[in-house]
């Protein structure tokens, strides 16, 4: 990442790589190994991860897919009409998204919680110049319910988003430190890339977002970096220069 501009963090004295940031975790990251649902230990310490970043003066949004209550391909591959599967996903990440959103602000982040599908009475309606706002004073922005249509995943809502937002980045956080050229839990010998360019990603059918999200990064030049969620500290060191990562780009 050294072609990044660095940046200091306000009343940090940190020099960071990303002044501003999204963050895509999938929602079965919030489950831990319980196998369904929100793991409360988990949420708290994603959030502790996110909050040591923004003390750094970096602006943080957020998205977090919903798979760990209801997964919409998976809805629709048992029957259920695709488009309703899909709603229904979408809905499972506003409920992801409140539950991050309550474990920031115990932590004393201000955050808001923006949906694509507009419910007033729980968060706000998707108004870009609005979260535009939220991000210049500092509040972390969970961004939910995808895109608002069916047929997106949430990795596609994530790279718009983060265009919308002018991220610097994307990091998505994995359970493994990076993308490697077969699965590392299967295959021990497996070799984690460095850097890989969105092409190869496309063509090597590299697992780390659909098709459609990598090529509307490659298409605005938006860096993704694919990190381990699960390492203590990994975000906030990969911002300040260090830690292992995969960075996809040109």
């Amino acid at each position: 990442m050294s072609d990044a501009n660095e940046t200091t963090g306000e009343g940090a004295g940190h020099k960071v790589k990303y002044r501003r940031v999204l963050l895509k975790i999938s929602g079965e990251a919030l489950m831990s190994d319980q196998g369904y649902g929100l793991h409360p230990p988990t949420v708290d310490r994603i959030a502790k991860e996110v909050h040591d970043v923004t003390q750094l003066g970096v602006e943080v949004c957020m998205v977090i897919g919903g798979g760990n209550i209801f997964r919409g391909l998976a809805g629709a591959a048992q029957g259920m009409e695709r488009t309703t599967a899909d709603y229904m996903g979408m809905l499972a990440t506003v409920m992801n998204a409140l539950a991050m959103q309550a474990a920031l602000e115990d932590l004393g982040v201000h955050t808001r919680t923006i949906s694509a599908i507009p419910m007033d009475q729980v968060c706000e309606p998707y108004i870009r110049r609005r979260a535009v706002r939220h991000l210049e004073k500092g509040r972390v922005c969970i961004f939910a319910a995808g895109t608002g249509n069916p047929y997106f995943t949430t990795d596609t809502a994530a790279t718009l988003r983060a265009n919308e937002m002018a991220c610097e980045a994307i990091f998505k956080g994995t359970k493994v430190d990076g993308i490697y050229d077969m699965d590392p839990v299967l295959h021990p010998e497996a070799k984690r890339y460095d850097k890989v360019s969105y092409d190869e990603v496309l063509q090597k059918n590299l697992k780390v977002m659909d098709a459609s999200a990598i090529a509307l990064a490659r298409d605005n030049n938006l860096p993704i970096i694919v990190f381990s969620l699960d390492e203590p500290g990994g975000f906030k060191g990969i911002l300040a220069g260090e830690g292992t990562y995969t960075l996809v780009q040109g």
